[in-house]
């Protein structure tokens, strides 16, 4: 199980990284952001737009948490994506803004998160309409690992476009610490 602090890291990995990503993919000709590329979702716009959309679709599931999560109050009763590709733009400059709103959700929901809402069973459907019931903290970790997922993708899209979207391990937000 993870812990709160392993959250907060995530949140703030996930949006550094997302920054790094559109930084990158800002450098190169909307041809280059949206030529396809045989990809899982076809072009690297595709494969921003699809973590978008999964983001979406995961945030909308967590608003039904017991706790009733203040970060996810705008998600309450709002449409939820029914597709792994439904589109939030057709440009790179759409998409960031949408991935900017929803990193800062993320951030917000990490503050908020404590160590019993981690341990709670989350009962949610996924776009089939089946039902499932898993600990909220392993949701969280499935949350922050398809991200990582997706943006290698990405990253690997951007590299052969030539765009350099430097250094992306985790171990670089992780502080020192004096041994024990």
């Amino acid at each position: 199980m993870p812990t709160c602090d392993d959250i907060l890291l995530l949140a703030r990995y996930n949006a550094t990284m997302n920054r790094q990503l559109y930084d990158a993919a800002a450098t190169l000709p909307h041809e280059l952001v949206t030529a396809e590329r045989g990809a899982f979702f076809g072009s690297l716009l595709g494969t921003l737009n699809h973590l978008v959309a999964g983001d979406s679709i995961w945030l909308s599931r967590f608003a039904g948490h017991a706790s009733d999560f203040r970060a996810l109050e705008t998600l309450r009763g709002a449409a939820i994506p029914s597709d792994l590709r439904q589109s939030y733009g057709d440009s790179l400059a759409l998409l960031r803004v949408q991935r900017e709103r929803i990193d800062g959700i993320i951030m917000a929901l990490a503050a908020e998160v404590t160590a019993a809402d981690l341990a709670h069973v989350l009962a949610y459907r996924n776009t089939r309409g089946a039902t499932f019931c898993k600990p909220f903290g392993s949701l969280l970790l499935h949350f922050f690992n398809h991200q990582t997922h997706h943006r290698g993708q990405a990253s690997t899209l951007l590299t052969q476009a030539g765009a350099d979207i430097g250094v992306t391990d985790l171990l670089v937000l992780i502080g020192d610490q004096s041994p024990a």
